[in-house]
């Protein structure tokens, strides 16, 4: 019987992941191929674990310590993507290739501290990634704002685990230590094998990849300061171009986009948003397609799936829960408790003028 490694078969996950996301329209996008190129090495990572642990082949080792320092870095650089207005420069970028020249040259002149390395290495970007999430979902401004929430999570999911993957690091290097490495094999193989799992699944939500079947409620960000007159202002303008040219039936409408048509910084427009409403932006927006949603299921026929898409919603879960929340009901059944045109007035967002 052939013996086929177990990270073998992630690879394959991971590869028929990025395969999926390569063949959708936009997989061209700049904050995408970040997301694509690091599902890529995930995979590649896969592969040689299961060479090394597998089939016992020691060689591969000196690439695995390379690419795990590469994948720390570019996590970092692809949802640092996501918080900037335009692509990264390479002024940003050329500091991220330092960590697997530093490995490379460990491994070339001076092996001992190497694993020290590798744990500094992720422990620095898991912490740098959860201070990237300080802001919350609205910092990821160029992230679609139907997967904005996700895209956060993912990010949260991916700090996590960088930081974990460091601790386990320390973990085996105990062990050794201890016992001469009694458990280190299993620890690492099934490690990392769960840990790119959980890593490409990160990755594909936050590029856009699969929106999950279930999210719950986003809790919007505190405000930190009562609202102040140029709150109002952006807020004001903000409302009136929602309505005037209805840019949240756009599917793939982000912070960045709102901003740029205000000629705003992106965080001034949140900011305002979260101290006048109390939502986030994705919720603001939201419910202004919920209103526009509401209004399709009274006057027309059309099926729940197509108001749906018309109304700039791409995720049938997303925009149940969404509805659910503004509304209090499901689609369907306000389509069927409507009598009049004017329940969309009473069931639509407050701030929203008529």
């Amino acid at each position: 019987m052939i013996f086929i490694p177990l990270p073998f078969v992630v690879a394959l996950l991971l590869f028929i992941v990025l395969i999926r996301l390569l063949r959708q329209e936009d997989w061209h996008a700049p904050e995408k191929r970040p997301f694509l190129l690091l599902i890529g090495i995930y995979a590649l990572q896969s592969v040689l674990i299961g060479i090394r642990w597998g089939y016992n082949v020691l060689a591969i080792m000196p690439a695995q310590a390379i690419l795990a320092a590469v994948i720390a870095a570019l996590a970092w650089v692809s949802f640092r993507s996501l918080t900037l207005e335009g692509p990264p420069s390479f002024a940003r970028l050329w500091p991220h290739a330092l960590p697997a020249i530093l490995v490379a040259t460990l491994l070339l002149f001076w092996h001992e501290p190497m694993g020290l390395a590798l744990i500094l290495i992720f422990l620095g970007y898991g912490a740098a990634l959860l201070w990237l999430a300080r802001h919350g979902p609205d910092g990821l401004i160029a992230s679609r704002l139907d997967g904005a929430l996700l895209s956060y999570r993912s990010l949260l999911t991916t700090a996590t685990a960088l930081i974990a993957a460091a601790f386990a690091d320390i973990f085996i290097s105990l062990d050794f230590d201890r016992t001469g490495g009694t458990h280190g094999g299993a620890i690492v193989a099934l490690g990392n094998v769960i840990t790119l799992l959980i890593l490409g699944g990160a990755a594909s939500i936050a590029s856009g990849g699969q929106p999950a079947e279930e999210q719950s409620p986003e809790t919007p960000p505190a405000p930190p300061t009562m609202p102040t007159e140029k709150d109002g202002a952006v807020a004001a303008s903000l409302n009136a171009l929602m309505q005037s040219r209805e840019i949240y039936r756009d599917p793939e409408l982000n912070l960045n986009r709102i901003a740029r048509k205000m000629s705003l910084p992106a965080r001034r427009v949140s900011i305002a948003v979260n101290r006048i409403h109390g939502v986030s932006v994705s919720q603001y927006v939201n419910e202004f397609r919920i209103r526009s949603a509401c209004d399709q299921l009274i006057k027309t026929d059309e099926p729940v799936t197509r108001v749906m898409f018309d109304s700039g919603f791409i995720s049938k879960s997303n925009f149940n829960r969404e509805f659910l929340r503004v509304t209090g009901t499901s689609p369907t059944e306000f389509r069927r408790r409507s009598g009049m045109a004017d329940t969309v007035d009473a069931k639509a967002p407050a701030f929203v003028s008529p």
